[in-house]
């Protein structure tokens, strides 16, 4: 109960802020693609709890991989259908020609902030679990949902655009952003509605990253590589 009092939250969140974005800028809005949005919040969600602990785990271990592979299939499925499709989504290993110098700084900075963060804050040394999931699952599962297919869907449903950084940015970037921050520190439990600042802002730093680097190159490749490496560096170092 308290998973989906923390998602309807997140969802009021996104529909108000969305639902006030177009109302300042109705020409560039589309209430279908925003509504499209939430359900794929939603889905997501369900799929990563294994509908909220209903479905067996097969799969076992110490980490969610269960979850995680059932969310990664349902977004695959849902970006190979035609009003999204694999590539518009980012899912290609093309670069955009040109785009590799450009990206070349912002992947350092990506890297040297995951490295100041494990040096500043040593975990333990992982299993060899722990390794393979972070090596694989979070980067594939999270990229390809929150820089890919819910990106794709937030962009279309605000059409504004500002050039800036050598890409164009809309709210619907910046609200995927938000919606990344509020699932790795927002949550509902018994003393009510609580939220992690410092966790949002470790996590809104690399999305924003990440989303450049989607919007720069044209592909998830960069982003997933890099946010496994992130995830495993305080686990190496």
């Amino acid at each position: 109960m308290n998973g989906l009092i923390s998602l309807a939250a997140i969802l009021a969140i996104l529909l108000a802020l969305g639902g006030l974005i177009g109302i300042a800028d109705r020409r560039n809005f589309s209430p279908t693609w925003l509504l499209a949005a939430a359900a794929l919040v939603a889905l997501n969600d369900a799929l990563l709890t294994n509908v909220y602990g209903l479905l067996p785990d097969l799969i076992g271990g110490d980490w969610n991989w269960q979850g995680k592979a059932l969310a990664l299939a349902a977004t695959l499925a849902i970006a190979a259908l035609a009003p999204f499709g694999w590539q518009r989504c980012g899912l290609t290993l093309a670069q955009v020609p040109g785009s590799s110098q450009a990206a070349l700084p912002v992947v350092l900075l990506y890297g040297g902030f995951f490295a100041a963060i494990a040096l500043a804050f040593p975990g333990e040394p992982g299993d060899a679990e722990t390794l393979a999931f972070q090596l694989s699952l979070p980067g594939l599962e999270e990229e390809i949902f929150y820089r890919g297919l819910l990106l794709f869907a937030l962009v279309r449903a605000f059409a504004g655009r500002q050039r800036f950084l050598g890409v164009e940015w809309g709210w619907g970037a910046l609200l995927s952003c938000l919606l990344f921050g509020l699932a790795h520190g927002f949550s509902y439990g018994a003393e009510g509605f609580s939220a992690d600042p410092a966790t949002m802002v470790l996590t809104a730093v690399p999305a924003l990253l990440g989303v450049w680097l989607r919007l720069r190159t044209g592909s998830l490749l960069l982003p997933i590589l890099l946010h496994n490496l992130g995830n495993s560096l305080s686990l190496l170092v």
